[in-house]
């Protein structure tokens, strides 16, 4: 387990679009278009992936073990045929529970500071 942990650990932190993108696949596996879709969505338009920051993210991620080609396709039959459809990996979902942990950290501290700061 140590050498998974410094995995995780060399991956973190997240850029915000691979945070997003593996959050989006936590739920299932997409393709690339419906990555882009979900992460918009999810973000309320905050965060917009063109085609190549989608592509060249999916690469980086892709080498980095942390999401990989999915073998199957949901429904072929519904499904456009070069579409690639990727899946979180298990390095990969380890690295987002670690950044969602950490994430959480920053959020509780600032909390803490906002309520107990001065008040004007």
């Amino acid at each position: 387990m140590p050498h998974e942990q410094d995995e995780i650990r060399r991956n973190l932190p997240l850029k915000s679009r691979a945070f997003h993108m593996l959050l989006v696949l936590a739920d299932g596996d997409r393709h690339g278009y419906a990555i882009k879709q979900e992460v918009e969505r999810l973000t309320g338009g905050v965060l917009r992936l063109g085609p190549g920051t989608l592509y060249e993210t999916i690469q980086r991620l892709e080498r980095d073990g942390l999401i990989a080609e999915a073998l199957g396709r949901p429904d072929p039959e519904k499904d456009h045929s070069q579409r690639r459809y990727y899946r979180l990996t298990d390095l990969g979902r380890g690295v987002l529970e670690a950044e969602v942990e950490r994430l959480g950290g920053i959020i509780d501290h600032a909390r803490a500071r906002v309520s107990s700061g001065p008040r004007r």
